[in-house]
């Protein structure tokens, strides 16, 4: 089977959020490409930078579960994007136990916290929101074993 080229990925990623904004306001396509350059730096399979490109289409309702089952991706890309996609009300250990559970899904993770920890982004935001945001990032990064990045 033919697989989307990364290059489509990006493609598909940024449309289906056109028009969102992350916490900062600024457009939430910046984020996907932190993850997916930071999945690429950390020496993460093309696989896996799919994935980061594609790791909130799900749970931001941008993309649907039906699509990511049809698309012409590997079975690899969709686990893992289907283990970073938080379902509602699930609590944070369970999240956590499945992203370590799910080959390739932590190396996503930690692109994805590194981005959404960086202290310039905090920075940005109101202090009661970035010290929420920090210590969720935290216990999220202590939950899947991982050190500061």
């Amino acid at each position: 089977m033919d697989y989307l080229s990364l290059a489509e990925v990006e493609t598909i990623a940024r449309r289906a959020h056109e028009g969102q904004v992350d916490k900062n306001g600024r457009p939430y396509s910046e984020h996907l490409a932190a993850v997916a350059h930071g999945v690429a730096a950390r020496g993460g399979s093309d696989e896996q930078v799919a994935a980061g490109w594609l790791h909130d289409a799900i749970e931001d309702d941008a993309l649907t579960r039906e699509w990511l089952a049809e698309a012409a991706l590997s079975e690899a890309t969709k686990a893992i994007v289907d283990a970073l996609t938080k379902r509602p009300g699930e609590p944070l250990e369970g999240y956590t136990a499945r992203i370590l559970a799910t080959p390739g899904a932590l190396l996503v993770k930690q692109a994805d916290l590194a981005h959404n920890a960086n202290p310039a982004r905090l920075a940005s935001l109101d202090d009661a929101t970035a010290a929420r945001l920090a210590e969720k990032y935290r216990r999220t990064r202590e939950l899947l074993g991982l050190a500061e990045d």
